[in-house]
């Protein structure tokens, strides 16, 4: 049997060295994989004159598993978003971001353990309808969701729920105004909620969710919502466990993932040797997870929390002193 070839795209500012500490931890664990590694984003705009070169769309297609470090879209200068676009091209409809409470983090809370799944092609993000009137005071753009869009991505929520056997999805909406685009989302959603008496089903209102999640976090378990919902709360989820440092995410099609890291490219610290490189280590374990390899998964999660649990070696954003190299050694030691 051929080892598993994973498509690698760096990225951008700090991504290559978080990419690189998280290959080194995937090859310490002995996931034997092959890495085929592209550009994509500034990286690839400097060496071919393109954000998302065809041959990076080609390995992607052809590997169907990719891990991603951080991309930088040159913001106002009518570049599409890459990310936007290789959710739309490989129709990654499914954006999963799990967190979890770490011992040793400046988190506010403990004991968080809640997966956000949110529709990633859809909505507000569809990018239809999008004019600005030629005298600039008048702006409109179109969200768009489908019957099919929302119950594929209900059903992958409770599918997901029963697969971690959880017991409780909180269905977030905002029918009560937006009754055309939510209410049928919610409409949908109750359908699919339907067809899993195990799993409890709870309808919030997006505005109370936010409030809830801030005041009450340790009710929720999976989320289920619109795209640019999703977007929100998946980040205010992040704040609940420490922030963006230590969120991963997965953008699941039918036969291709990508695999990343959700914060941004920080060019700010990028060469300096300070950036944690939890949320791409975290995001590799989604990746074996999504490829069957639990045992690995649970071993690097246990090496991680570890290291973050006892300070050793930890970066400055989780109240340590050390670098992206001396984190990652202390990692590689445990395994």
């Amino acid at each position: 049997m051929s080892a598993q070839v994973i498509t690698v795209i760096k990225g951008d500012g700090i991504g290559p060295s978080i990419v690189d500490a998280a290959i080194a931890i995937l090859d310490k664990a002995g996931c034997d994989f092959q890495y085929e590694y592209v550009d994509a984003g500034l990286t690839a705009l400097e060496k071919t004159g393109e954000l998302l070169p065809q041959a990076t769309l080609d390995a992607i297609a052809r590997n169907k598993i990719t891990l991603k470090g951080p991309l930088t879209t040159p913001v106002g200068e009518g570049f599409t978003s890459i990310n936007v676009t290789l959710r739309k091209k490989f129709n990654l409809y499914s954006n999963v971001r799990p967190v979890i409470s770490f011992k040793g983090t400046k988190a506010r809370y403990e004991n968080i353990d809640i997966i956000t799944v949110r529709e990633n092609t859809e909505g507000m993000y569809s990018g239809a309808g999008q004019v600005v009137k030629n005298d600039g005071e008048l702006a409109e753009a179109m969200s768009i969701v489908t019957r099919e869009g929302s119950g594929r991505i209900v059903e992958f929520a409770f599918e997901l729920a029963r697969r971690e056997q959880r017991k409780k999805v909180t269905i977030v909406h905002k029918a009560n105004i937006l009754k055309s685009t939510s209410g049928l989302f919610l409409k949908t959603a109750r359908e699919v909620a339907a067809r899993y008496p195990d799993i409890q089903a709870v309808e919030m209102i997006v505005d109370n969710a936010c409030m809830q999640l801030v005041m009450n976090p340790q009710q929720f378990d999976v989320i289920v919502t619109t795209n640019l919902f999703g977007d929100i709360l998946s980040d205010l989820c992040a704040g609940l466990v420490g922030g963006l440092g230590m969120a991963p995410g997965a953008n699941i099609g039918k036969d291709c993932a990508i695999f990343e890291a959700v914060h941004g490219s920080a060019p700010d610290i990028a060469g300096k040797n300070l950036a944690n490189p939890s949320s791409v280590i975290l995001a590799s374990i989604q990746m074996l997870e999504y490829l069957g390899m639990k045992d690995k998964a649970q071993r690097i999660l246990a090496a991680v929390t570890d290291v973050i649990a006892c300070g050793d070696r930890t970066t400055r954003d989780l109240g340590g002193t050390h670098g992206t190299t001396e984190f990652t050694q202390a990692v590689l030691e445990r395994l």
